[in-house]
C-alpha cells in the first residue's frame, strides 16, 4: 500500500470547488455557496482539470455539463467528502459529549432529577447516561467518567473522588396500611413486610441494634435494584432500607417517611471514578467538580476503579 505522501491528492478547495459546480453545474451558484468569487471557483477547477489532465466540465453558453469522466469523479469526490465531513462531525460532539456510567439506583433516585441543573450550567455539553451495574474499563466502552458504590483501595491509574459514605436506615410510606403505623419501635417491624434489594442489609440492620430474635428478617419480597425497593416502599407494600440521598427528595416531598433514629453505617460509598489520563479534560472535569459541589461532606480524592 502507497504512503499518504506517495497518493495523489489533489488540493481540498479544488475539490471542493468541483463537487459545488457539479451539484449546481454553474460556477455562479457554486461561488455563492462557497462564498468565494465566480472566477475563483472557475479557477479551481481548471487547476483540478490540469492536475488530473482530464477536463471535467464541458463549459456552455448557459451553464455546465459533466463529461462522462467527471460524472465518475464527482460520484467519487461526492462519497470522500461525505465521509470527511461525518467524521469531522463525530469527532466535534464526542468533544462536547460526556458518557457517565453509573448504578441504575443513582441515575434514578439522584442523577436524573438533577441533571436538568447541571445542563443548565453547561449547555454545550451533551451528557450520555449509561446506567448499569457491570463494571466499565474506560478503553472499550466510550465512558469518560463513572459513579460507582465501592471502597478503596481501586484499580490503578484512575482517580477517584468520596461523595458521600453510605449509611441506611428505613423508611415506609405515610399511607402505610395498618395494623400499628406509625411504627415506633423495632420490635413493631414483626408486623409488616420488609422489602430487600440487592445488598440484603436487614440481618445486618437487626444485628447492629442488638436483636437476636429478628422474626425471620429474610421473607419479604426481593429486588434488583435498591431503586425499586424504594419505589415499593412509596407504594406502600413495605418497609425498606435506603440512604438519605437516594430519598431525600422522597421524604422531603412526603412519599417517604424515616421510621427510626438509627442508621447503620456501611464501609461503602459513593465514588466519582475517572482516568487520570482524564483529569485534564475540560467536560469531564466540569462534571467531576459538578457532582462533588452537590454533597457538603466534601471530597477524597485516591486512585480508584469503578
Amino acid at each position: 500500500m502507497r504512503s499518504l505522501k506517495q497518493r495523489r491528492l489533489p488540493p481540498l478547495n479544488a475539490l471542493r470547488a468541483f463537487d459545488a459546480s457539479a451539484r449546481h453545474l454553474n460556477f455562479r451558484l457554486a461561488s455563492e455557496e462557497l462564498g468565494v468569487t465566480q472566477g475563483a471557483v472557475a479557477q479551481q477547477v481548471r487547476l483540478l482539470e490540469e492536475a488530473l489532465d482530464i477536463p471535467l466540465f464541458e463549459r456552455l453558453a448557459r451553464g455546465l455539463s459533466l463529461t462522462t469522466e467527471g460524472h465518475t469523479y464527482f460520484a467519487a469526490i461526492q462519497q470522500a467528502l461525505t465521509i470527511i465531513s461525518d467524521a469531522t462531525d463525530a469527532l466535534n460532539r464526542r468533544s462536547t459529549s460526556l458518557t457517565i456510567s453509573t448504578t441504575p439506583s443513582f441515575a434514578s433516585k439522584w442523577l436524573i432529577p438533577r441533571l436538568a441543573e447541571f445542563g443548565e450550567r453547561h449547555p454545550e455539553i451533551d451528557v450520555r447516561i449509561i446506567a448499569d451495574a457491570a463494571l466499565c474499563n474506560f478503553k472499550s466502552d466510550g465512558v469518560d467518567i463513572a459513579v460507582r458504590l465501592g471502597k478503596p483501595p481501586f484499580a490503578r491509574g484512575l482517580v477517584s473522588d468520596l461523595l458521600f459514605p453510605l449509611d441506611v436506615f428505613a423508611v415506609a410510606s405515610p399511607q402505610l396500611p395498618t395494623p400499628d403505623f406509625p411504627v415506633r419501635a423495632i420490635s413493631d417491624l414483626e408486623n409488616y413486610v420488609l422489602l430487600h434489594d440487592s445488598h440484603d442489609l436487614w440481618p445486618e440492620f437487626f444485628n447492629a441494634l442488638g436483636c437476636t430474635n429478628t422474626f425471620a428478617p429474610l421473607k419479604g419480597p426481593r429486588f434488583s435494584q435498591s431503586s425499586l425497593a424504594i419505589d415499593a416502599a412509596i407504594a406502600g407494600h413495605g418497609i425498606a432500607l435506603t440512604s438519605e440521598h437516594l430519598v431525600e427528595r422522597d421524604i422531603a416531598a412526603g412519599r417517604l417517611k424515616r421510621l427510626f433514629d438509627f442508621s447503620l453505617p456501611l464501609s461503602l460509598g459513593y465514588y466519582v471514578v475517572l482516568p487520570q489520563t482524564r483529569v485534564r479534560r475540560e467536560t469531564s472535569q466540569q462534571l467531576r467538580t459538578w457532582l462533588l459541589a452537590q454533597f457538603r461532606s466534601g471530597s477524597k480524592e485516591a486512585t480508584g476503579g469503578c
